[in-house]
C-alpha cells in the first residue's frame, strides 16, 4: 500500500487556478496534491542577442523554491549569490518542455519568460511546474492574440505536461509524493505532448537497476498520467 493509500496508477488531486497574478500576461497556481507552484508568464518585446533579426521568438523559464516550501527553512539562492545545480537543471527542463510545443517563427521576435516559484513542495515540483507553466504560457499567448499580436493556433502547436513515476516497494507507481520519492528504488520524470510525443525522460535507479520491462510499465503509467493532465489543461483553458 502506498503511504497516501492511492492505487498504483492513481494520481494526486490536480488543480489549476488561472489569473492568479494581476500583473503577468499569463498566470496559474498549480496543485499536485500538497505540492503548489505559482507559474507566471511575462512578455517582452525583445529576444536574446543571438536571435536578433532572425524573425524567431524565444520561450524560457526560471524556477525557484521559497524558503519555507519545505519542512525546514532553506536559504534563498540569491543570498548565496548563485543558483544551485538542481535549480539550473530544472529551469532548463521547463524551458525545453514549453518550447517543444511553440512555433518560435510564428511567435516573432518576442520573448516569454515563465517563472515557476514553488510555494509548497511535496514531490513532483518540476512536473507541476511544466504542467502549470503550460497554462500560464497559453494564457500569455491568448493575451497576445486579443491584441492582434499573434494567432494562437499558429504559435501553440500542442499541449505539454509532465508526471513522475517510480518503483516504490517493488511496485511501479504514478505521481510520487515526497514520502515515496525519498524512498523509491527508481525515480523517473516523463514530459509528453498531448499527441503522445515524448519530449524528455529522466530516469534514475536509486538502488537496484531497473529492467526494460519495468521501464515500459513506468512509461505506460506516465502516458496514462499525462493523458489525464492534458484533459485537465483543456478543461481549464476552454
Amino acid at each position: 500500500m502506498r503511504p497516501s493509500r492511492r492505487q498504483p496508477d492513481e494520481m494526486r488531486a490536480v488543480s489549476f487556478e488561472r489569473g492568479i497574478s494581476r500583473h503577468a500576461e499569463g498566470s496559474c497556481l498549480v496543485r499536485f496534491g500538497d505540492t503548489q507552484v505559482l507559474c507566471t508568464a511575462s512578455l517582452e518585446e525583445r529576444v536574446p542577442s543571438w536571435l536578433r533579426n532572425s524573425g524567431k521568438g524565444w520561450v524560457t523559464a526560471e524556477y525557484g523554491m521559497l524558503p519555507r516550501s519545505t519542512g525546514d527553512r532553506m536559504r534563498r539562492e540569491a543570498a548565496s549569490g548563485k543558483q544551485g545545480g538542481r535549480t539550473l537543471e530544472i529551469q532548463r527542463l521547463v524551458g525545453r518542455s514549453l518550447r517543444s510545443v511553440v512555433d518560435l517563427q510564428a511567435l516573432g521576435e518576442m520573448q516569454i519568460t515563465v517563472d515557476c516559484d514553488v510555494l509548497q513542495a511535496d514531490g513532483g515540483t518540476r512536473t507541476a511546474a511544466i504542467t502549470g507553466g503550460f497554462i500560464a504560457l497559453h494564457d500569455c499567448l491568448s493575451w497576445m492574440q486579443t491584441r492582434q499580436m499573434i494567432t494562437l493556433e499558429r504559435v501553440l502547436k500542442d499541449h505539454v505536461a509532465a508526471v513522475s513515476c517510480g518503483i516504490f516497494g517493488g511496485q511501479p507507481v504514478l505521481d510520487l509524493d515526497y514520502a515515496e520519492d525519498s524512498a523509491a528504488e527508481t525515480d523517473a520524470n516523463f514530459v509528453m505532448t498531448g499527441k503522445g510525443g515524448i519530449v524528455e525522460i529522466q530516469g534514475t535507479a536509486e538502488g537496484t537497476p531497473f529492467s526494460e520491462d519495468e521501464f515500459m510499465q513506468l512509461l505506460g503509467l506516465a502516458r496514462k498520467g499525462v493523458t489525464r493532465l492534458v484533459e485537465l489543461q483543456k478543461m481549464a483553458v476552454s
